[in-house]
């Protein structure tokens, strides 16, 4: 499939996603200083802005990929992307809002190359950080006194819901036998598509866009979202660890029933079968187990599976992103972006 064509002013994703940091950050962190101490501590450390003293570090605080699509996604439709820097920041807090708690979720204990912040601070104390991130984002959309707020704060809360019950799907899966992929790329789409959706379609609705732009980027954010996710469930498999910041075969050690993870025990193969053993065993795996439980996957097809529709998601996504008629440099960015999202196990 053609791709959108590369203007002479774009930029490599590299520098994109540089200088979405740069928009953001500085509203990142004004927002962040408004909250109580306590909070904010635990934020800034989340953040990797200090150490758990509160001494300054430079530690890793992520790609930054959604704000960089509402800043894209305005400048797409022909706006000004300074002018959805606040929304761009409301994001990025509800994005790490869930990063926090999902840490506790799935007892993991570092994330960035960092220990988590539940475990320096205490299950209450982060729990109540990201409730505190989850606030200052509808603040920070609220504070921006734009004629189409109310529409905007209501696309925020639904994705905050749907991303809430894709949580809560993922978390029950763990409890069960019975997950049916259909139900599982559900999951995926609510837990990490709704907010790479809305991140897009925020972008445009606040830079003037049409009804058509909105929904068409919208769609291409929520289809990127889920190959997103699909290649995030393939990096807490076979990921480096140096790159993940997540010990190897992370996710197999705690048995979570990923997407590759989902398509091998569903594909009626030996590995399978063999796979579906490993997981309903009581009690904890040997060492060697997690990298069997890796092979017996591949085998089944679980990693082929996940590529493959990886794949086929990005082209649709690429289909809406096209059909939104994006302006300038911004169209060939979101692609450049895209495809670095869902590519990053290759």
């Amino acid at each position: 499939m053609a791709g959108i064509e590369m203007t002479a002013e774009a930029r490599q994703t590299g520098e994109v996603l540089g200088w979405s940091r740069e928009l953001i950050d500085p509203g990142l962190r004004r927002a962040v200083d408004t909250l109580p101490a306590a909070m904010r501590h635990i934020t800034g450390y989340h953040f990797g802005w200090w150490d758990e003293h509160g001494t300054p570090a430079e530690s890793d605080g992520g790609k930054a990929i959604r704000p960089a699509l509402v800043l894209l996604a305005a400048e797409a439709v022909g706006g000004e992307p300074a002018a959805a820097v606040p929304a761009a920041v409301a994001v990025e807090l509800i994005h790490n809002f869930s990063l926090v708690h999902d840490d506790i979720m799935d007892g993991d204990v570092t994330r960035r190359h960092r220990p988590t912040a539940w475990t320096v601070y205490g299950l209450g104390a982060a729990i109540l950080a990201g409730d505190a991130m989850q606030t200052l984002a509808f603040d920070t959309l609220a504070g921006i006194g734009h004629p189409r707020l109310r529409e905007a704060g209501r696309m925020l809360t639904a994705t905050v819901l749907d991303l809430l019950e894709g949580q809560n799907a993922d978390v029950s899966f763990e409890r069960r036998h019975d997950v049916g992929l259909a139900e599982c790329l559900t999951m995926a789409e609510r837990k990490t598509g709704a907010l790479l959706g809305c991140s897009c379609a925020l972008g445009a609705l606040l830079a003037g866009g049409t009804a058509e732009q909105v929904a068409h980027l919208g769609d291409f954010g929520r289809l990127l979202g889920l190959a997103f996710q699909l290649t995030d469930d393939l990096l807490g498999i076979w990921g480096d660890p140096a790159v993940t910041g997540k010990p190897v075969h992370s996710d197999l050690r705690s048995r979570k029933k990923s997407l590759p993870v989902v398509a091998a025990l569903t594909s009626g193969s030996e590995a399978g079968a063999e796979l579906a053993a490993l997981y309903r065993r009581d009690t904890p795996l040997t060492d060697a187990e997690p990298a069997r439980g890796a092979q017996l996957i591949e085998a089944a097809g679980g990693r082929s599976w996940s590529r493959a529709r990886a794949d086929e998601l990005l082209a649709k996504a690429l289909h809406h992103l096209r059909s939104a008629r994006p302006a300038g440099r911004a169209a060939g960015e979101l692609e450049a972006l895209a495809r670095l999202a869902t590519r990053r196990d290759r």
